[in-house]
């Protein structure tokens, strides 16, 4: 089996979302991403950096996920949503994606600070983390009768 792996670091991206968007994701409706303003703006954004995603064949390749984000803004705060001194809820879309280790860090400076001057938060959770190693490309020979 030719198997190749590809060193990448991976970025993750919490996102906040309407209880109405969260809703329609949690039971499939796929359409709810592109009809949320919010993940709209983001996957556009993101969609500007062709290193993101990039698994050979595969392009923009991204995972995503719903969750649940929970803060206490503290005094000075000066939160989207919520009020200081408040525990705090909200829907969450989970977005994650990879892109090449050698990526220059000046390119990726410039993508974090990118989606942190559109991010609806005042802190957003923005995460990266690698070098790890992915699978890019198809073994050469896959079995007969072998699901994709």
């Amino acid at each position: 089996m030719d198997v190749q792996l590809h060193r990448v670091r991976k970025l993750r991206v919490h996102w906040p979302i309407s209880g109405a968007t969260f809703t329609r994701l949690s039971t499939g409706d796929a359409a709810a991403v592109s009809a949320d303003p919010g993940i709209a703006s983001l996957l556009q954004a993101l969609s500007q950096f062709g290193e993101l995603g990039d698994f050979g064949s595969y392009k923009h390749v991204f995972e995503s996920g719903l969750g649940f984000e929970g803060f206490t803004t503290a005094p000075g705060a000066n939160p989207t949503l919520g009020r200081v001194g408040e525990q705090t809820v909200s829907p969450t879309f989970i977005f994650t994606t990879y892109f090449d280790a050698s990526l220059e860090e000046a390119a990726v400076e410039y993508l974090v600070r990118r989606l942190v001057d559109i991010h609806p938060w005042e802190v957003p959770v923005i995460e990266l983390g690698g070098p790890i190693s992915v699978l890019t490309s198809p073994p050469s020979s896959a079995p007969e009768g072998a699901a994709a």
